[in-house]
């Protein structure tokens, strides 16, 4: 039933929010010229590779400095896409990883692999299910740039605090997948954000 209305809801997501990409499209192009999505290797269910799509946000090849934003102006981060990630318009291209099977709206959000590699297999277990846009953890550490950048080494800070915080998070949905739970968990995170 969860797979179902991620079916519909990222199909009518991506229906209903065209005309919002097309101006979060321009506005990336006019802001910083250069391609307007960014897709990053993540690991999904299983330990599987899968393109994880956004709309670009940071200045291009940003990427091979560092796999972690840090602060809410770090300098590799565009005029245009400082808004775009602050109001998190960059994850909406994800409806896409959604719609193909690749994510789910609700689940664990997919890490790279070089913070996979450093899972405990207690770790792993968030590997079993798809992973998703939202969940637990992505509101409780939806302001983590800023943690990130009160730390005196953020890499640190990020795999030896932010990471098993977020897993433990995430095992609440995992040990508990229900559509009721689903639905509280999308509600939640709309509520956070426009907040």
């Amino acid at each position: 039933m969860i797979r179902l209305c991620d079916i519909l809801f990222s199909f009518f997501g991506l229906l209903f929010l065209s005309p919002l990409f097309l101006f979060v499209a321009l506005w990336i192009v006019i802001d910083d010229p250069g391609p307007v999505f960014y897709r990053q290797q993540r690991i999904g269910k299983d330990g599987k590779n899968f393109g994880l799509l956004k709309f670009r946000s940071m200045r291009k090849d940003a990427d091979k400095m560092s796999l972690i934003t840090i602060g809410d102006r770090d300098p590799r981060v565009t005029r245009a896409g400082y808004y775009i990630r602050k109001y998190k318009l960059d994850e909406l291209p994800q409806l896409w990883n959604v719609l193909v099977g690749e994510m789910s709206l609700v689940g664990p959000r997919p890490e790279v692999r070089k913070y996979v590699d450093l899972y405990t297999n207690e770790q792993r277990k968030v590997l079993s299910v798809r992973p998703g846009i939202t969940d637990y953890a992505s509101i409780e550490y939806i302001d983590e740039n800023r943690l990130l950048a009160a730390s005196s080494d953020p890499d640190k800070t990020y795999i030896e605090e932010i990471i098993p915080a977020k897993i433990a998070l995430n095992m609440r949905f995992i040990n508990h997948q229900t559509l009721g739970e689903y639905f509280k968990i999308i509600l939640l995170t709309l509520t956070k954000i426009i907040r």
